[in-house]
């Protein structure tokens, strides 16, 4: 059974920053590609960042140059820096594993963490 535990969210103003992390347990973690996801209320899951197993990144133009994604595969654990955080940025964050960078998403989801992005 594969489990997802995100951390990191908070309240912050505009223009701060956030690491979010997300422990990965029950799988094979340096053999996936993962994604960090975002749903803000009344809207659908998005894509955000992904990375590959190689380390390679993608990320959504809203994000791009503001968020990074980065991995240890030591620790189980995918990251997700924020930088320069906008209202819009605000919703609960999740990381999955993921069919190939950018990619769909497979398996269970966690709990998720909130973020907050005050103007």
């Amino acid at each position: 059974q594969v489990q997802l535990v995100e951390s990191g969210g908070g309240l912050v103003q505009a223009g701060g920053s956030l690491r979010l992390s997300c422990a990965v347990s029950g799988s094979t973690f340096s053999l996936n590609a993962m994604g960090w996801f975002r749903q803000a209320p009344g809207k659908q899951r998005e894509l955000v960042a992904s990375i590959n197993t190689g380390g390679s990144t993608k990320y959504a133009v809203s994000v791009k140059d503001r968020f990074t994604i980065s991995r240890d595969n030591t620790k189980n654990i995918v990251y997700l820096q924020m930088n320069s955080l906008k209202p819009e940025d605000t919703a609960v964050y999740y990381c999955n594993r993921l069919v190939g960078i950018g990619g769909a998403p497979f398996g269970s989801w966690g709990q998720g963490t909130q973020v907050t992005v005050s103007s």
